[in-house]
């Protein structure tokens, strides 16, 4: 089993014993990132779409939106293998959001035989430079906060700040890596500006070094109702999701319900609690197969930051 990276979701899928030794042999070196420009790059990025969320994914976004995207702001790169293959690709549209220029990077996927050497950290570096190129002071998109491995990368790794948690945002879709449960979001944002995603990534490492943070409570319903009407709150509150949330989604569709609603509960109790997502926290494996949980804390307000 190998990851691949998804801007909506995360799933698993096999890889043979061939596509294995093919991605040994590759070297990150020899892929290059640049924007799809040929009407058999546009067609190629359209059969990743449905080999990656299924043959009937109804949202597939075609050649012709994918080419005049480009012409208005839209960002459309692609990773390309020394045989000039297609094996990964970000899509997203340029808009304006109270007067600022800002990215909704909708789609983004990796071949597995182009996993793990980097390709998806540069499809997102490449795309947030042409954002900042344009003007964009930050990027949007949305994961599923069931997956551990797709929290790690966006809070631990890249900087993102949680901006929202939507209730069943895209509805009950057709794509079989959704599990036929309620879509829930979290929608994160990403600023174009360096200093700003140092700034958010050492909150994260001050988070995860703390063993208040790491050993604080979990939230639970139980634990919501004894602090109900409490004048204070603990200063950071963990939230517990699956360990293998792509596994569940994928074979056990009525637990993964159960811990959307537990989950669901959890992180918007807290974001109405006034704390803020800081980090993600692995107990006994790797993201996405140890326990998992969403570090919150509370900001100070002194040193509260004005982002939008």
């Amino acid at each position: 089993m190998v990851l691949i990276l998804l801007e909506r979701t995360i799933h698993w899928a096999y890889v043979s014993p061939r596509a294995r030794q093919s991605r040994r042999r590759m070297d990150p070196e020899t892929i290059e990132i640049r924007p799809l420009a040929e009407p058999d790059e546009f067609q190629a990025c359209v059969e990743l779409q449905c080999e990656t969320w299924g043959e009937g994914f109804s949202d597939v976004v075609p050649p012709s939106i994918l080419k005049v995207s480009q012409r208005v702001g839209g960002v459309v790169l692609g990773a390309f293998g020394p045989d000039r293959r297609l094996v990964g690709f970000v899509f997203g549209l340029t808009g304006v959001e109270r007067g600022h220029i800002v990215h909704w990077s909708d789609m983004l996927a990796v071949r597995p035989e182009a996993r793990n050497i980097g390709v998806g950290r540069r499809l997102k570096e490449e795309q947030r430079k042409a954002v900042r190129e344009l003007g964009g002071e930050v990027i949007y998109w949305t994961f599923d906060p069931l997956i551990g491995r797709n929290a790690h990368l966006n809070l631990n790794r890249l900087g993102v700040r949680i901006s929202e948690y939507v209730v069943d945002m895209y509805g009950i879709t057709d794509s079989t890596l959704h599990g036929g449960v309620p879509t829930d979001r979290l929608i994160v944002a990403w600023p174009t500006r360096d200093e700003e995603i140092a700034e958010r990534l050492s909150d994260s490492e001050r988070a995860l070094a703390s063993l208040d943070c790491c050993q604080s409570p979990v939230v639970t319903s139980e634990w919501i109702a004894e602090v109900t009407g409490a004048t204070i709150l603990p200063h950071c509150v963990r939230v517990e999701i699956p360990a293998d949330g792509e596994t569940l989604l994928l074979t056990s569709p009525d637990d993964a319900a159960r811990w959307r609603l537990s989950v669901r509960e959890g992180i918007r109790w807290g974001l109405a609690s006034g704390y803020t997502v800081s980090a993600f926290l692995t107990v006994d494996g790797e993201p996405g197969e140890g326990r998992g949980y969403y570090v919150l804390s509370k900001t100070p307000r002194a040193s509260a930051a004005g982002g939008r």
